[in-house]
C-alpha cells in the first residue's frame, strides 16, 4: 500500500503589520507552501497546530507579549517549531537570544525575500526530520513494549556492551537461554545487527551504561 501523500508544509506568520503579513502569504504561496497569518501571539495560540512540517516567522516586536518571551513560552510548553525571527528594530543581544533559544534564523528588516526563502526552507527541513524521528521512535517504542519482560532486560544489557555470557550471569540464566532470548529480540525489534540494536535502545532510553 503507497504511504499517504504529505501535505502542503505551512508557514506560520505573526506580525502586527497587516501589510507585512500578507506580502509574506502571497510570497509563501507563490512557492507552493500554505500560509496562515495572525496579529498577535494570543490570536496564533487560539488554534491547534496541523500534523504537517511547519514553521513559525515572527516579529520580535508584537504588542503585548513579545516574539522572544513566545519563544520562550513554547520551549517550555514542548511546543517544537522551528521559528525564524523577523525585526526592523534588531540588535546584537536580542539576535543572541533568539539563537541561543533555538531559532533558525534572524532577518532584519527589509530583508530579501529569497532569505526568507532560504531560512523557511531550513526549518520546513528540520521539522520534517524531527517529526520523521518521533514517528520511528513511538513505532520503537510499541514494539518494545511488545517484548517480555526478560526479553527487555537482555535487549538493555546487550546493547550496554555485555556479552552473552555476562547477560547470563547478571540474570542467572544459562548462556544458551540468553541466545535465545537475544535471537528474538533481534527479530521482533527487526534489528539487523547489534549496532542496529545499540541505536534502538539509545533512542528508546532504555541503554544501560557499563558500571
Amino acid at each position: 500500500m503507497n504511504a499517504a501523500p504529505e501535505q502542503k508544509p505551512i508557514v506560520f506568520v505573526i506580525d502586527d503589520d497587516e501589510s507585512v503579513r500578507g506580502a509574506l502569504a502571497r510570497m509563501f504561496r507563490t512557492v507552493g507552501l500554505q500560509a496562515e497569518v495572525f496579529e498577535s501571539a494570543a490570536a496564533f495560540l487560539q488554534g491547534k497546530l496541523p500534523d504537517v512540517p511547519s514553521c513559525l516567522v515572527l516579529d520580535v516586536r508584537l504588542p503585548g507579549q513579545s516574539g522572544l518571551d513566545f519563544q520562550a513560552e513554547l520551549a517550555k510548553a514542548n511546543i517544537h517549531i522551528p521559528i525564524i525571527f523577523m525585526t526592523g528594530y534588531g540588535d546584537i543581544p536580542m539576535s543572541v537570544r533568539a539563537m541561543k533559544g533555538g531559532a533558525i534564523d534572524f532577518l532584519a528588516k527589509p530583508f530579501r525575500d529569497q532569505d526568507m526563502l532560504d531560512a523557511v526552507a531550513t526549518a520546513i527541513d528540520r521539522d520534517r526530520e524531527r517529526r520523521e524521528s518521533e514517528r520511528l521512535t513511538a513505532s520503537l517504542k510499541a514494539i518494545f513494549e511488545t517484548l517480555t519482560p526478560r526479553e527487555q532486560e537482555v535487549m538493555m544489557l546487550v546493547s550496554s556492551g555485555l556479552m552473552n555470557k555476562q547477560v547470563a550471569a547478571q540474570m542467572g540464566l544459562a548462556e544458551i537461554t540468553v541466545k535465545i532470548h537475544r535471537g528474538h529480540v533481534m527479530k521482533k525489534m527487526g534489528a539487523r545487527s547489534l549496532a542496529d540494536l545499540v541505536r534502538m535502545a539509545d533512542l528508546l532510553g532504555v541503554r544501560r551504561t557499563k558500571s
